[in-house]
Formats: C-alpha cells, structure tokens, sequence
C-alpha cells in the first residue's frame, strides 16, 4: 500500500473537523487499491495523480469511500491541497484540479508562521423542491411536523445532491435518532446522495449547524461536509437566510459525533450575481486509526 497520510479538515479545536487519510503520490494506483485505503480506515479517502492530457489542470484528484468511488470530495480536496503545499509542491497560490465532477480551483493563502490557508471552488448551486418526499424524511429523522423550521425541504447540489431538511432549533438538530437502515432507499427514491438537516443558529451573523447522513458510503455520519455545506448556502440564500454578498458564512457540524467543524462559505460574485462560492477551513495534521487492513 502507498504511503498514506492524515488531515483533519474543518476542525474547530484539536480533536475535531473531518479525518482525511491522503495518498499525495497516487499514480499508476489501481482502483481496487484506492478502494482499500478507504475501507481500512473508513473515511473519505483522496488521491492525487498526474492531470489528464489537454485538462489544462495541475493535478487529477480521486476520491473513495468504503463503499465505491466519488466524482467529488469537499474537505480531502482541501486537505489534499494543503498537503501539497506543505511539501513544497505548490510554488504558486493557485491551482487548477481536474475531478470526475469537473475543474476545481484552489487559492492558497499564506503569511508568515502561520499554516496555509485553502479555499477550493465550487459552482452556483441548483434548488430543486422537495414537496412530496415530508413524510419519508419526518419518518427516517424520528421527528414529527412541528420540529421543522417553516422553510420547504430542497434538493441542493454543487457537485452532488443533498437534502436540505429545515429544523425549528439546533437541539432538535443535535437529538436526531436516524433510522439509518432506511437512509439509502429514502434517498435513492429523492434523487440525493446524503441528508442535510440544519437550524439556524444565528441568522445575523450567518451561523447554521447541521448534519450529514449519507445514502450509501459505508459509514452512518459525516463530521464535516464541504459539498453539503455548500449546497446549503445555495439553500439558504434561496430563502433568503444570508446575503447575496462575500460575507462569510460558517456551517458548524460533527458536535454529535464529538467532532467539532467549522465549514467556512463565501460565495464568489461576478458584477453583482452569485456564480459559485468559495469553501475552507482549518486543516491540521492528524491520526487515523487502521480498522481493517
């Protein structure tokens, strides 16, 4: 097996963001070796290649889980980056990523003694109307009507669909018993790759926790989500919860799974009109556990 290494992204405190195991020199690596890495440590999983010729990119990353592989991964593509730059394979402040989901573009902040920062791209988000699926989630959640905030339930992706699900409070949010035997048939049935249920903790400062389910990754709960989290700031600018501006919009998540996160989101405008938005966060060294070899 290639040498693997380990961040953990998003964290807001030493013990808390998304682990990330990386293999920074992954070419020639067959898939079922990928998948492995992925499976002996049960987390999302990036590898790092060679850019396809023409992609005008600097790098082709992968991604898996222990289940299968992902057109794209959030915090392994920010924590692959700030890997990179760490080793010195980084002379510049931008870089072009080609993924199975398209270009990604990274911006790298740096100053002196400090760690690096790293932002990744992401396009404008598409809402879709949830109208019909209410009574399949309230059943899987183990919630009843009342413990929704009065926001509809939306589709929303950036580069993969997930289901924002509105809740009236955070301690709503933070009691949610899932019933996970039936998350992957409720999502195959919704057109989503994982639910995303949030409650807004402070409207003015653009504050929102939430949590991932995922439909199928082999693992029950995600302690950090980029992807979601961006869709959400797709959601809540649709319903009008933050501004259509550079604000920066903090998504806290993993609080239930004792990892505290901190998903940072701004969106990028072009004369005034939201194109995509921008994700980081705090990357820092960490250890995972080997669970299966």
């Amino acid at each position: 097996m290639r040498q693997v290494q380990f961040v953990s992204v998003f964290a807001a405190g030493p013990q808390g963001g998304n682990p990330a195991p990386i293999v920074i020199d992954a070419a020639g690596m067959p898939d079922a070796e990928m998948q492995r890495v992925a499976r002996a440590y049960r987390h999302e999983s990036g590898f790092v290649l060679p850019p396809p010729a023409g992609s005008d990119c600097d790098f082709e990353f992968r991604f898996w889980v222990p289940n299968h592989e992902m057109s794209m991964c959030g915090h392994a593509t920010v924590g692959a980056v700030w890997l990179l730059e760490r080793l010195g394979k980084v002379p510049g402040d931008r870089l072009a990523i080609w993924t199975m989901s398209g270009r990604v573009d990274a911006r790298i902040g740096r100053s002196p003694g400090r760690d690096a920062t790293v932002e990744i791209s992401q396009p404008a988000g598409i809402i879709e109307p949830l109208a019909d699926a209410k009574a399949g989630i309230l059943e899987v959640l183990g919630i009843r009507s009342d413990d929704l905030a009065p926001l509809p339930i939306q589709n929303a992706r950036t580069s993969r669909a997930k289901t924002l699900i509105p809740l009236r409070s955070v301690s709503v949010l933070d009691g949610l018993r899932p019933d996970f035997a039936k998350i992957e048939r409720l999502c195959a049935d919704i057109g989503s790759t994982g639910l995303y249920p949030y409650a807004v903790s402070d409207q003015a400062a653009q504050i929102v926790d939430a949590r991932q389910f995922p439909a199928s990754s082999g693992y029950p709960e995600d302690a950090a989500t980029g992807i979601a989290a961006s869709a959400l700031s797709f959601g809540l600018l649709s319903n009008r919860i933050v501004e259509a501006s550079e604000r920066r919009i903090i998504i806290r998540q993993g609080r239930a799974m004792q990892r505290p996160s901190e998903i940072l989101v701004r969106f990028n405008l072009d004369e005034g009109q939201v194109n995509g938005c921008w994700v980081g966060g705090v990357v820092q060294p960490t250890e995972c556990e080997k669970l299966s070899s």
